[in-house]
């Protein structure tokens, strides 16, 4: 399977290439005043409103850097009824690709009930990776359009 490489803060994760519809460059998001500090707002991606995750701060608690490489990753996620809906993440040095047999990912002994979302482990040039599962990911997030 191929898969996104990036970072949160200084520690690497994944996502499957194939949830991916497009990776933007940053742009300027509208704020939504009340919302928890992971949701960053949202922007105009061709004419559909889409909501934006920081995945910095979701995951650590600070939000992304704006580097160069500090990406919105657009991606599907499954609504009600199964209806998909776009939702951009925001992650740093998003900047390569690879692919790794799905057998490859080892999933922890240890799991976190508040990131159900953090799946397995898989390794790269002897960095440990931690995989983000985008169907688990938008349960944790109860606020976004077609959540359940």
């Amino acid at each position: 399977m191929l898969i996104l490489l990036f970072y949160i803060g200084n520690i690497m994760y994944t996502i499957k290439c194939e949830k991916i519809r497009e990776i933007a460059p940053m742009v300027v998001l509208k704020d939504i005043p009340h919302t928890p500090d992971f949701f960053a707002g949202y922007f105009n991606y061709r004419g559909i409103i889409v909501p934006v995750i920081d995945l910095c701060q979701l995951v650590q608690g600070r939000a992304c850097e704006m580097r160069l490489s500090t990406r919105i990753i657009l991606v599907d996620y499954k609504g009600k009824n199964d209806t998909s809906h776009p939702l951009g993440l925001i992650a740093e040095r998003v900047t390569e690709t690879v692919r790794k047999p799905e057998d490859a990912f080892v999933l922890p002994d240890i799991r976190s009930e508040q990131a159900p979302y953090l799946g397995g482990i898989v390794m790269e040039k002897k960095k440990m990776i931690q995989y983000i599962d985008l169907d688990l990911l938008p349960n944790c997030i109860n606020f976004l359009p077609g959540g359940d």
